[in-house]
């Protein structure tokens, strides 16, 4: 290239140019001359290497080239050769001035790095489109992996830069960064924080994009549509959506509902207060009232017939209630409940079917069903629980039972 420099100079100044005048312009002619073909060997390649990728996309059964095309991968590609002839031909316009030729190295390695950095971007950026479209990575945060590779990038891509501009060894100058690590580490502190979640999350299997998670914490209940490196993204039912750091998954308590989505059923655990003055023990007269409801008659008759053979064997004296065992409201209701739960076309019979007694407190005794739907639908599983609890509501006067209400107005003695 000094060569060609040297005798347009000559030719140049044959025509009374100074030399001065000559060397400028003939570096600037070459200059553009050279521009000018490296955007036309950049344009041929571009056309040749799409139409290439375009036909093989045609060709083939995986949706991967597609995605490359539509990410302009075959631009970045093609933009290598004229790269290389840039860097090679170039500088050597500026043999003659040392500081112009190493400017003009400095300016091209700093646009190769921000080419690389945006032809890695689109791969990556083609990458995820492509492992979403994959059945056994849909629920995996890819988002996540990809950002990571990206941030890696990035950090080479900004030392390189300063190494270049600076003019130090690119790996002195990442050995240089020992000393302000700690700057690093408190700077990227979330990002790190983030990466480590997300690991952490992916591996154990903690939450999938489609997992409905509840986190009271920050107001979250809803399905997951996004985990990424910094955040996790949870569209409540309301569609609101409630932005997540990563890290709270790990450091906070949250409640995952993938377990009852891929369980047969969806647990019911309700409970309804009874007036404790309203249980009592049954009498013959009231034994013969409730026997006549069909679903326990036989379970009464049998029951009442045990407890009448236990007591006259202990020869207890009957005249007063209290004495030898007896049947109970409130016993006799919970049993009426539990078959009626267990026929009950909406509940799973494979799964626990339970009526108890928890605990008395100030509101009363509460009764608690404990069963487990067939329908994990939301509307259909409130209209279950409806169902059950009217007809509960219900039958309670059948047992002479009351409800234990907490009175509009307090009660004032006389």
């Amino acid at each position: 290239m000094e060569h060609i420099i040297d005798l347009i100079v000559q030719l140049l100044t044959s025509w009374g140019l100074s030399e001065t005048i000559a060397s400028f312009l003939s570096i600037s002619g070459l200059l553009i001359l050279l521009t000018i073909l490296i955007y036309i060997v950049d344009v041929i390649l571009k056309k040749i290497i799409r139409a290439t990728f375009t036909k093989i996309a045609n060709k083939s059964k995986t949706d991967f080239d597609d995605i490359m095309l539509e990410n302009k991968v075959p631009s970045s590609i093609a933009q290598i050769v004229p790269y290389i002839l840039t860097y090679n031909l170039i500088p050597s316009l500026f043999d003659g001035f040392e500081n112009g030729k190493e400017f003009c190295e400095k300016i091209i390695l700093l646009v190769g790095i921000g080419l690389t950095i945006w032809g890695v971007r689109n791969v990556l950026n083609s990458l995820k489109i492509y492992f979403k479209t994959l059945s056994f990575l849909k629920d995996k945060p890819v988002d996540s992996y990809i950002q990571v590779f990206m941030i890696f990038v990035w950090m080479t891509g900004i030392f390189g830069t300063v190494a270049i501009i600076t003019g130090i060894s690119f790996f002195k100058f990442i050995a240089g960064l020992g000393t302000i690590s700690a700057i690093i580490i408190l700077v990227f502190r979330d990002t790190i924080l983030g990466f480590v979640a997300s690991i952490q999350v992916s591996i154990n299997d903690m939450v999938r994009i489609g997992d409905w998670i509840t986190l009271e914490k920050f107001g979250a209940d809803g399905d997951v549509i996004e985990i990424n490196l910094a955040t996790v993204k949870v569209q409540n039912f309301d569609n609101t959506i409630t932005t997540i750091p990563t890290y709270a998954l790990i450091s906070d308590s949250f409640k995952n509902w993938r377990g009852m989505n891929e369980s047969n059923g969806r647990r019911i655990k309700r409970s309804l207060n009874i007036r404790m003055e309203s249980i009592k023990n049954l009498s013959q007269e009231d034994i013969l009232h409730m026997s006549k409801i069909q679903l326990i008659s036989d379970y009464i008759l049998q029951r009442s017939q045990d407890i009448k053979t236990h007591n006259e064997n202990h020869m207890i004296d009957k005249s007063l209630l209290i004495n030898g065992r007896n049947l109970t409201n409130i016993g006799v209701f919970r049993k009426y409940m539990e078959t009626f739960i267990e026929q009950h076309s909406a509940i799973n019979k494979d799964m626990m079917i339970m009526v108890r007694q928890l605990q008395p407190t100030a509101h009363g005794l509460p009764i608690e069903i404990y069963a487990f739907s067939s329908d994990k639908r939301w509307k259909n599983y409130e209209f279950i629980i409806a169902d059950i609890f009217d007809h509960m509501i219900a039958s309670v006067n059948d047992f002479d039972l009351k409800i234990a209400e907490s009175p509009l107005f307090p009660v004032t003695k006389k």
